[in-house]
């Protein structure tokens, strides 16, 4: 009896949570919700019209909003004489044709809400206007309307929440943004894999191997960490480019940023990949050199499938990094119709069309999907390899 009663507490414990793990667990959760939102907000933000979009925040994507808009009546030909006045009639709809809940109208942008509803406004030339809220409007006018096409009509309307995937097409549709994805892979692949496979080797020798100064190259790695790439930008190009120079060919090329972006990425790669293979048992080493085997042999039998997690967390990192990039491909790179990589085709189509923030949105959805397909593929070994080394 006595041991149900303990094991009855001891469940009852386990149940009851101290409140620093409450505090904990509420914070975690609070950041989640603070990473999630703006990114939830920018998923909505590039399904939405762009006119809704410019006057409304995405929280109220689903409401309907009050806007200021323009429209044009039917052409002068249809007027007819009236009572010894020339009538425009017609009805407005928005640019998809759907009809309109008209709240208000004027003559003019400045004062598009001038009038009420119904309400007949007079006209400088003596004319007067009256539009209703299903859009319906009559224009009136002493003189014959001229022109070569309607006249313009102010209003505000109760427009619906919409939605579409023009925002898309826009962008997937624009002049070169295939060739630009095609760029950014040649650009990332590589600059993914190289400093991987250097970063194994180093990382191996750092970690088993008995070399002279081993303790200095690993405080040098460290202290590597904390090198801003901007300071190395312009050293780093003026050396390519008398390399370049010295053999005939220029400094942007692929394998130029490939070669850059190696550097920048080893110091983080050496350190990860370190902290895992240190740790890896000193049996499994002891007992291949007693059968025999070589360093390169341990290293490609036993270290490096071993090692998959810290590869794989590794890789998650660089290759986000690198697809992400735009500062080195602009500089390594250029900025050419055939190298540009997929970001500065993007910032590109977004100063053309005058900062327009639905091709920001969308565009921003289209360069993170290969990211994400990357990281859900390989997201169960980044917290194992990231965390490797830590404990003891």
């Amino acid at each position: 009896m006595s041991g149900t009663v303990k094991e009855a507490r001891f469940g009852l414990s386990k149940l009851r949570r101290s409140p620093l793990q409450i505090v904990v667990h509420l914070s975690v959760l609070l950041l989640v919700i603070l990473w999630t939102l703006p990114t939830a907000g920018l998923l909505i933000s590039s399904f939405r019209d762009k006119d809704q979009l410019a006057i409304s925040g995405w929280w109220t994507a689903l409401s309907a909003s009050e806007q200021n808009l323009i429209a044009r009546t039917d052409h002068p030909d249809t007027q007819i004489e009236r009572d010894g006045l020339f009538v425009l009639e017609g009805k407005i709809a928005d640019k998809n044709g759907d009809p309109v809940e008209v709240i208000a109208f004027g003559f003019s942008s400045k004062d598009p809400a001038g009038f009420e509803v119904d309400a007949i406004a007079e006209m400088r030339n003596g004319g007067t206007l009256t539009v209703s809220a299903d859009g319906t409007y009559v224009m009136t006018s002493p003189k014959e309307f001229k022109g070569s096409r309607g006249k313009r009509l102010f209003y505000t309307a109760i427009v619906p929440p919409k939605f579409s995937l023009d925002n898309y097409r826009e962008v997937l549709t624009s002049e070169g943004i295939g060739q630009s994805f095609i760029n950014s892979l040649t650009v990332t692949i590589p600059a993914t894999v190289i400093p991987i496979l250097i970063a194994a080797y180093a990382a191996y020798a750092l970690s088993w191997m008995k070399l002279p100064g081993r303790g200095l190259l690993i405080a040098l790695v460290v202290g590597l960490l904390v090198v801003p790439l901007q300071m190395s930008l312009i050293p780093l190009l003026r050396l390519y480019n008398d390399i370049g120079a010295f053999f005939g060919v220029g400094a942007k090329t692929y394998l130029g940023i490939w070669l850059a972006h190696t550097g920048f990425g080893l110091p983080l790669a050496i350190y990860l990949l370190r902290n895992y293979i240190s740790n890896l048992p000193r049996e499994i080493i002891e007992s291949a050199r007693v059968d025999g085997a070589t360093d390169f042999e341990i290293f490609m039998r036993i270290v490096l499938p071993l090692s998959f997690p810290a590869l794989a967390s590794f890789a998650i990192f660089q290759f986000l990094w690198v697809w992400n990039d735009l500062l080195v491909a602009t500089v390594f790179l250029g900025v050419g119709e055939n190298e540009l990589v997929l970001t500065g085709r993007l910032r590109e189509l977004l100063g053309s069309r005058g900062g327009n923030w639905e091709i920001l949105t969308a565009s921003a959805f289209v360069s993170i999907a290969v990211p994400l397909a990357v990281f859900f593929s390989l997201q169960r070994y980044l917290v194992r390899g990231l965390l490797s080394g830590s404990v003891k």
